[in-house]
This record gives structure tokens, C-alpha cells and sequence, in this order.
């Protein structure tokens, strides 16, 4: 079987999104570039994890490369717009994998599809390259700015679903919320 690797290296625009209603929201990541659009489903934790570890190599990147980091990405690059569309699904992601390149002093981050064995039962693998190598994957190559700006973004989308209950830290749903710390009375 055929696999595909969409490289966007860069890419006009790479940000992450939602479709749906607050509590039934499907994310995404969409790069744009070269007359192609790819959109790939992903779950709100590996989101907030991408931006999260994208943060953290940044910093390992300025601390051991000193590579220029911004302290904010800038207003004018600051991507507030909807997914673009049309909003065709590629692939599910079940890896994500970053990098840094140090000689172009760019981000790497490559979304690879959920295998069928990850979708039936995981399991350990010693050699994790073997295992993904026949799988669809999505590669964007970006720079420190740009990645300040998808982290900010990231972030953003990921705190715009439903507030947080303030005793257990679920989130709360518009029909009612079953707390743990009220022994599983509605709120």
C-alpha cells in the first residue's frame, strides 16, 4: 500500500482549527501552500501538547543555539481567520513528531496517521521509524516566528471550548455537570 507524505516546506499557512460546537468540536491542522490544501483530524490534547512542546523546544533551541526568539509573535502575523475549505479530511493523526533543524534554524513537525494497529490496540514497538514508515504523514517546515504564532493560535482554539468546572476541572456542559467533588450531583 501507497503511502503519502504532504511537505510543506513552508507553508503559506499551517495553523490548528475546530469544526463544531463546543463539546462535539473535531480539530485539525491545516497547512495551505503551493495550490494544495491538507487538513488532518487530531484530538484536543495533542493540540494543547504540539503547542506545548513546540514552546518547549523553542526555548531548548534559543538556550543551546541561541537561535532569535521574539518574545510575541507579532500583531500582523497573528492568524485569526476560519479553516480553510474545502474541509476534506486527509487522515487521522496518531504520531506527532518535532524537530529541529539547526542549519536552517527552522521547525519541523511531521503528523503521522494513525496505523491499524494503534487504532485496534497499542502496543510497544522497539524501532517506532519501521512502524510509521508506510503511513500517510503531513511535514511542515516553519520558522521561529512562525512557529511563535501557531503555538499562540494552538492555544487559543484549545481555550475557546467549555470552561473548566473550578472543583474538579472537567469541562462543564450546557446540560448539566456531573461532579465528582459533589459525590455526582448535578451543577
Amino acid at each position: 500500500m501507497s503511502h503519502h507524505v504532504y511537505a510543506f516546506e513552508p507553508p503559506e499557512r499551517f495553523v490548528a482549527g475546530t469544526v463544531g460546537a463546543p463539546g462535539e468540536r473535531t480539530f485539525f491542522l491545516q497547512a495551505r501552500g503551493g495550490g494544495r490544501l491538507i487538513s488532518v483530524a487530531l484530538e484536543k490534547v495533542q493540540v494543547s501538547l504540539l503547542a506545548e512542546k513546540l514552546e518547549e523546544l523553542l526555548q531548548e533551541a534559543h538556550r543551546r543555539f541561541g537561535v532569535d526568539l521574539a518574545a510575541e509573535p507579532a500583531a500582523e502575523t497573528a492568524d485569526n481567520e476560519p479553516l480553510d475549505t474545502p474541509l476534506d479530511e486527509e487522515f487521522r493523526v496518531g504520531t506527532l513528531g518535532l524537530q529541529f533543524d539547526v542549519d536552517t534554524a527552522t521547525v519541523v513537525i511531521e503528523a503521522i496517521a494513525v496505523g491499524e494497529e494503534e487504532a485496534e490496540e497499542p502496543e510497544e514497538d522497539e524501532d517506532d521509524e519501521l512502524a510509521t514508515a508506510d503511513r500517510d504523514r503531513l511535514r511542515v517546515r516553519l520558522t521561529p516566528a512562525a512557529t511563535r504564532a501557531f503555538i499562540e493560535r494552538a492555544k487559543r482554539v484549545v481555550a475557546s471550548g467549555r470552561p473548566p468546572c473550578p472543583l474538579c476541572g472537567q469541562p462543564l456542559d450546557a446540560r448539566g455537570h456531573l461532579c465528582p467533588r459533589h459525590n455526582g450531583y448535578r451543577r
